[in-house]
């Protein structure tokens, strides 16, 4: 209490400084264990105060114990690192600390939002006049795309789900892929869609959804309906055939929702959108900003052609709440689950700012060019065999049986040189690598291999 706040943050700069600066030198992986952690962080509940200086040493000896994301050799679980500008961003949100739920709590990080949601919707090309919403991440972004979409399907068969709810609603049929991402399935079940109203259809040997499947699936007289696409498998990196699934979709008078949590980016590229043609006829869409726009963790967007049922499905009030107002500046609560909430887009201006249209595309097809390097250099790895394609930044391989691919990768992941994650492909054990982060330069790759090349020795 009464801390000086010039030489904590001064400390907590070089901390973080020295951090970044010896990424390249540490290990990508945690060095600390389970017990260790616990020790360092652990205790009784203090009985007094301690100066915040004395705190932050001690928060800060817990390094041994993170794993190294922001690194060039980071590949697992399609995460990105922080640009300079959005780290800078995200550290000054704190500061300011603005409760971004409402323009009168936050008049500066509303308008950031309003220009930021802009600069995207134009740089994704979606519709104009598409709302949207900044949130915690992709999962988020689903819950309040599927809510928008359960309101528009329900109230055009009649059934204010907002004002009665599901009991008693018309049944609403929800069509997805064999191979759709778990946050959709949590999404559903969060909004009281049970898993026995999914109508789950097949997906080829790439992991796109079969169109011809999604048709069928929609037949007959036409029903609330919702179609949830991808636009990036979360292995394979394979797209949708959004163009036909639109096709289908407006044959039945379906709602098209499209998961790009980090393949819709592709949208950014010109030698790249084209993987995902047709995202633009969806009705929404969900993507993360912490994936390829490398904004500090949590980021997410929820995009929607529809600002009607968008706002209809989220927005809320209240006697107290200060709302609207002289020139209707934008309530992030009309459209997001959030009430109270972090400030998120000036992290995301400050990324759009500081790269610019060429700048994204440059990211994300420097990422794309990294993945196939690596996917070729596979070849000089003893063993090693790459599982299809690579379409955009995933790389999927794996080493003889199960046994021996888990044995290699742990291996790597071990020596400290880089960290992947393991996953199962048709049955089988399979090592997936992904290439999202701003820093990953051809040296990162080339190391990673020469990691692989030992493992496999």
């Amino acid at each position: 209490m009464g801390d000086d706040f010039d030489e904590v943050l001064a400390r907590t700069a070089r901390i973080a400084t020295d951090w970044l600066n010896t990424l390249d030198q540490r290990p990508v992986g945690e060095t600390a264990t389970l017990p260790g952690l616990r020790e360092l962080l652990g205790g009784p509940l203090p009985e007094g105060p301690e100066p915040a200086l004395r705190v932050v040493e001690a928060l800060a000896t817990a390094e041994p114990g993170m794993v190294a994301i922001p690194s060039g050799r980071y590949f697992g679980f399609v995460i990105g690192g922080g640009l300079p500008a959005a780290v800078a961003a995200d550290w000054l949100t704190t500061v300011w600390d603005q409760n971004a739920g409402l323009y009168a709590c936050g008049p500066a990080a509303a308008v950031a939002e309003e220009v930021a949601g802009e600069w995207l919707r134009e740089l994704l090309a979606l519709p104009a006049g598409s709302s949207y919403a900044f949130v915690p991440g992709c999962q988020t972004a689903h819950l309040t795309c599927l809510a928008a979409a359960r309101h528009h399907v329900l109230r055009r068969a009649g059934w204010n789900v907002e004002e009665d709810g599901l009991n008693g609603a018309p049944r609403v049929r929800i069509v997805v892929s064999d191979r759709r991402h778990t946050t959709i399935d949590r999404a559903l079940r969060l909004l009281g869609f049970g898993t026995a109203t999914m109508t789950v259809v097949p997906s080829d040997s790439s992991g796109r959804m079969e169109a011809a499947a999604v048709r069928t699936a929609l037949a007959g007289p036409e029903v609330p309906s919702i179609v949830c696409a991808q636009a990036g498998e979360v292995n394979t990196g394979a797209f949708d055939d959004l163009d036909a699934l639109a096709d289908a979709c407006e044959r039945a008078g379906a709602w098209l929702h499209v998961d790009g949590a980090f393949g819709l980016w592709v949208l950014a590229s010109p030698k790249l959108r084209h993987l995902a043609a047709g995202a633009e006829r969806a009705d929404s869409w969900a993507f993360d900003a912490h994936k390829w726009l490398n904004v500090p963790y949590d980021s997410g967007i929820a995009f929607c052609a529809h600002p009607e049922p968008h706002r209809a499905a989220l927005s809320t009030t209240a006697d107290y709440l200060v709302q609207g107002g002289e020139g209707a500046p934008r309530d992030a609560i009309d459209w997001t689950p959030g009430f109270s909430r972090r400030a998120r887009g000036f992290a995301v201006w400050a990324a759009l700012r500081s790269l610019g249209r060429s700048g994204v595309a440059d990211l994300v097809e420097r990422c794309c060019e990294h993945a196939r390097a690596f996917a070729a250099g596979l070849a000089g790895v003893p063993g090693a065999e790459v599982l299809g394609d690579v379409v955009v930044n995933q790389v999927l391989f794996r080493f003889g049986d199960d046994a021996a691919t888990d044995r290699v990768l742990r291996r790597v992941v071990d020596s400290g040189e880089a960290w992947l994650s393991g996953t199962t492909m048709g049955g089988r054990r399979a090592i997936r690598l992904s290439v999202c982060n701003w820093r990953t330069t051809k040296q990162d790759i080339d190391r990673t291999l020469a990691a692989f090349r030992t493992a496999a020795g």
